[in-house]
């Protein structure tokens, strides 16, 4: 095998695919497509649900009980009509100019009611839960009355109590560690699907290339210089530095941003204050931040901060980088395989259930694997080479044993050496098969010829 030929494609391929403006595009709009992940869903709930309207909500209250309790202003006003009759408001919705009717019942024995809500559009669920909170609020009142106790309702207030925890994972040399598993599992999913969406989207990126070639019969032209297997090797490789180009580029700019988000906050310096014992009212004639005062004020959030500043992000981007650089090895064999047996992208598709049925398989179980990172289904999917990627990633961030790490590293690289020799096999024939669709007995028959 030449390497200086295999080196020679590989600079090809990077080359040509750095070049395109696609790459370019993607490099700069991806991170902004997962800021804006981030940043929309919060602004929907923030600005979708005043529309400027005020609706009119009629309440008929057979209880006699809830007059002036629902909090007036914003998008509702209550107009309360116990006096009329609920079939004649719902026959007259429109010329009475409601929105939508309360109906609620005489108060039984044990001072429990029934409510209905008519209208004629659906109501939105912040609207309902904010009239069943409001409802109950004042039913759990007059039910905390009839006991007679002076101060009951500020009693029970008081004595509601929720209490927080802190989890500290200790380590092997007694070292402790704050940590939050909704962090992890945030780390988890975002690092698992990348692996699947890179695997995916490059590994095609290689099965498209090498059908691309063989239409225009240019893979003819490249073989009477380099052996198929040296083109198959220098496409793989050469696509897999582009994607990791890619993924330093985003890993730079989301360093930078997060070393520009601490300095602008002074995270470092509210996190010193406060580890030397310092309280919000002692450290008044200090030269804080609004948004620093907020967090010496805020456990919950330093805790998040302490958390989030805790983990060992350097090993999970080095463990991101193999799973996804074997992984993607391993499938894009497959994909290159694919695309040499045959002339065009549609007749793919007899072929890529194999490959898929595994990644969306690992994507699953990764999903699995969030709640349970130690579970017997975890445990194997990330041994078994197939699935690791994806199932592996998820774990990484909530701590593997070593020698699990290990032995899913070394079965991943193996199955990837065993998966590029049968590929290859199947790469030197088929690139120079054309004019038929071939079925699973002829790669089967391409597998055997030496």
């Amino acid at each position: 095998m030449n390497l200086r030929k295999i080196s020679v494609i590989i600079a090809r391929e990077f080359s040509v695919r750095v070049k395109k403006k696609s790459f370019i595009i993607m490099t700069i709009v991806t991170p902004v497509l997962f800021a804006a992940l981030m940043v929309v869903p919060g602004m929907i709930m923030l600005y979708s649900g005043d529309t400027g309207e005020t609706r009119k909500i009629m309440v008929l209250d057979g209880s006699g009980k809830l007059s002036g309790v629902f909090e007036e202003g914003g998008s509702y006003t209550y107009i309360y009509e116990n006096g009329m009759d609920a079939e004649y408001v719902k026959a007259n919705f429109d010329s009475l100019g409601i929105y939508a009717m309360l109906e609620v019942s005489p108060a039984d024995e044990n001072g429990n009611v029934t409510a209905v809500t008519y209208s004629r559009k659906q109501l939105n669920s912040d609207f309902r839960s904010s009239l069943v909170r409001q409802m109950s609020s004042e039913f759990q009142k007059l039910k905390l009355e009839k006991y007679e106790v002076d101060n009951l309702p500020d009693i029970m207030r008081d004595a509601s109590y929720r209490v927080p925890l802190v989890t500290v994972t200790l380590g092997e040399d007694g070292k402790e560690k704050v940590d939050m598993v909704e962090i992890y599992m945030v780390i988890s999913y975002i690092a698992a699907f990348l692996i699947y969406m890179f695997v995916f989207m490059f590994g095609s990126m290689v099965m498209r290339g090498v059908i691309e070639e063989k239409s225009n019969r240019i893979i003819e032209v490249i073989i009477s210089s380099v052996k198929p297997v040296e083109l198959m090797l220098g496409k793989i490789t050469g696509v897999a530095l582009v994607a990791l180009t890619q993924f330093f580029i985003w890993v730079v700019f989301a360093g930078l941003l997060i070393a520009g988000a601490k300095s602008y906050i002074g995270i470092d310096e509210v996190q010193s204050l406060l580890s030397s014992g310092g309280a919000l009212h002692e450290l008044q004639n200090l030269d804080l931040t609004a948004v620093q005062k907020t967090l010496m004020d805020n456990p919950d959030a330093m805790r998040v901060f302490e958390a989030v500043s805790g983990i060992d992000y350097w090993f999970i981007i080095i463990s991101f980088v193999i799973y996804f650089v074997f992984g993607y090895l391993l499938y894009a064999a497959m994909f290159a395989a694919v695309g040499s047996a045959v002339d065009n992208e549609a007749d793919t598709q007899q072929f890529m259930m194999p490959i898929t049925i595994p990644l969306v398989l690992g994507l699953f179980i990764m999903m699995h694997t969030f709640n349970y990172p130690d579970s017997p289904l975890s445990f194997w999917a990330s041994i078994i080479p197939f699935t690791s990627p994806m199932v592996m990633m998820a774990r990484v961030p909530f701590g593997v044993p070593a020698w699990e790490y290990v032995l899913s590293i070394v079965l991943l690289v193996l199955t990837f050496f065993a998966v590029a020799y049968v590929s290859a096999k199947i790469y030197r024939v088929g690139i120079l098969t054309y004019g038929r669709k071939p079925g699973w007995k002829d790669l089967l028959k391409w597998m055997k010829y030496r």
